[in-house]
């Protein structure tokens, strides 16, 4: 285990919901389990009026309220918590930030002047804060090195993410930028990697010569809540496909990396998303398929549409809903259909990526042999499932499914980090691994602009009732090339009963 290095950590919007529900329990956990440095810093920074004192006592009781403590630990932790308030959007109030990051470092002791910037804001101070902290001197790492963490959205479309990426750079450099995407952080998508490359009996089968199809799903049972006039400008395409499922995709598809580096996994993810076959006009027109949910009673509960949500326009045209079949134009995956869907308010929560393999050639065998499949479950339930044939009792050589399963919730003996603890921690120590890359994140936008763009034809919107796994034309997507979508439940193993 790595220690990483002494250092602060600046939250800006550190009075904001990502903060408090996120952040903090992160932090905590990594310091509670000694994996923080021996000597560190957390400065809140927004707009808020805060002491240190009060901030402290805020955010203690979250953590009481939130999260499994031990007193001593906690008192311990929070008294690392410290505030400024600054005008986030002046770029003169950033002085008070530097005085008191010279303070700190007085306090603190600290030799060199390490920084951490967690950007918890709205995208709109993304260029912002960047120029401003710059504008003092804050991204010179001549006495210690300074990082950035940006969530996404990282732009809204492909032209505005390279203006983004371009304001950026003008005051920081790519190996200071740390773009998170808090599905790279999850053990189960860092698996994807060793299960392929660490195994001789997967990667030989990982391409066209046997595989058949690949689907991945990102599926989540909730609404939009009380986000929904930030969704209504976002939608399902900027808020999962473009970023969580294409990076998952990538990991799916992509090369053995020469070695386990940041630059060389990184190369290998960029390779893959490059190769994506670029949407035609048939395509949007036959392989993707954009829905919206409307009211339903689920479970005895009624759920209503999302024209009715709060901060939803009436007429509103912005899908919760993607289905997309789409190719990856390489030697590996030539002509293997990936089929990728993800949506609000269907009938559970659930990611995972299903590998189906080809029937075997065999005549005999094959013909009314199971499918071979492998499942990744992601979340919840995580863990791998394996399908394949074995000989029913009795006469005959009929083949019969069964299936063998691995959960990480067997492996017991080992703390699992949770993905903005595992994504902190590699940012602290610098490790941009499971960040995205500039190159990366404008391959993505490169892919879906056509979608982006063809989200304003009137025609290209369908209903589907809440709890159901999306509109009828999406099942369509499969069922004309002979296949069918895998339905999954929230538990990885099948059971005659599916508890969804």
């Amino acid at each position: 285990m790595v220690i990483p290095e002494n250092s602060s950590i600046v939250i800006f919007g550190a009075s904001g919901d990502l903060t408090y529900r996120k952040l903090i329990p992160a932090l905590y956990h990594l310091y509670a389990s000694d994996q923080l440095p021996k000597s560190f810093a957390i400065l809140g920074v927004s707009r808020t009026q805060y002491s240190d004192e009060s901030y402290r006592e805020k955010l203690k009781h979250s953590l009481q309220e939130m999260e499994k403590t031990e007193p001593e630990k906690l008192e311990a932790f929070c008294n690392h918590l410290h505030y400024q308030a600054i005008d986030t959007s002046d770029t003169q109030d950033y002085a008070k930030l530097a005085t008191r990051l010279d303070d700190v470092a007085d306090q603190y002791g600290f030799e060199q002047r390490n920084t951490l910037f967690y950007l918890a804001t709205p995208p709109s101070l993304y260029s912002i804060i960047p120029a401003s902290l710059a504008a003092h001197g804050l991204n010179d790492e001549a006495d210690g090195w300074k990082r950035l963490i940006i969530e996404k959205p990282f732009g809204y479309d492909l032209a505005s993410a390279r203006q983004l990426d371009k304001e950026i750079h003008e005051h920081f450099r790519e190996h200071q930028i740390y773009r998170i995407d808090h599905y790279l952080g999850k053990e189960t998508v860092q698996n994807l990697l060793v299960l392929r490359f660490s195994n001789a009996m997967f990667e030989p089968l990982w391409n066209h010569q046997y595989v058949d199809y690949v689907e991945i799903t990102g599926a989540e049972f909730l609404g939009v809540e009380e986000r929904g006039g930030y969704y209504d400008g976002s939608g399902a395409v900027r808020d999962m496909f473009q970023n969580h499922l294409l990076q998952v995709l990538a990991m799916v598809g992509m090369e053995s990396p020469a070695q386990i580096n940041a630059d060389a996994i990184r190369n290998e993810v960029v390779k893959v998303l490059q190769c994506l076959r670029p949407l035609s006009d048939e395509d949007l027109r036959n392989n993707l398929v954009l829905g919206q949910y409307t009211e339903s009673n689920v479970r005895g509960q009624f759920l209503p549409s999302y024209r009715n949500e709060h901060g939803v326009a009436d007429d509103s045209r912005t899908e919760t809903y993607v289905g997309l079949k789409m190719f990856i134009d390489n030697w590996r995956w030539n002509g293997v259909p990936f089929y990728v869907r993800t949506g609000k308010r269907l009938p559970t929560r659930v990611t995972e990526v299903v590998i189906h393999f080809k029937q075997t050639p065999h005549p005999v065998f094959g013909k009314d042999a199971p499918e071979n499949k492998l499942i990744i479950r992601i979340q919840p339930d995580e863990g791998i499932q394996m399908s394949f044939g074995l000989k029913e009792p009795g006469a005959g050589f009929n083949a019969k499914e069964v299936k063998m399963n691995f959960h990480y919730a067997s492996l017991q003996e080992t703390q699992m980090l949770t993905a903005y603890e595992r994504l902190l921690l590699d940012a602290l120590n610098g490790d941009a691994t499971l960040f995205a890359r500039s190159d990366a994140v404008e391959a993505c936008w490169e892919f879906v602009q056509p979608i982006l763009d063809h989200k304003q034809d009137p025609q290209s919107l369908f209903g589907y009732a809440c709890g159901t796994w999306g509109p009828q034309e999406s099942d369509n997507l499969l069922h004309n090339d002979g296949r069918a979508w895998r339905f999954p439940c929230k538990n990885l193993t099948d059971t005659d009963y599916c508890e969804l």
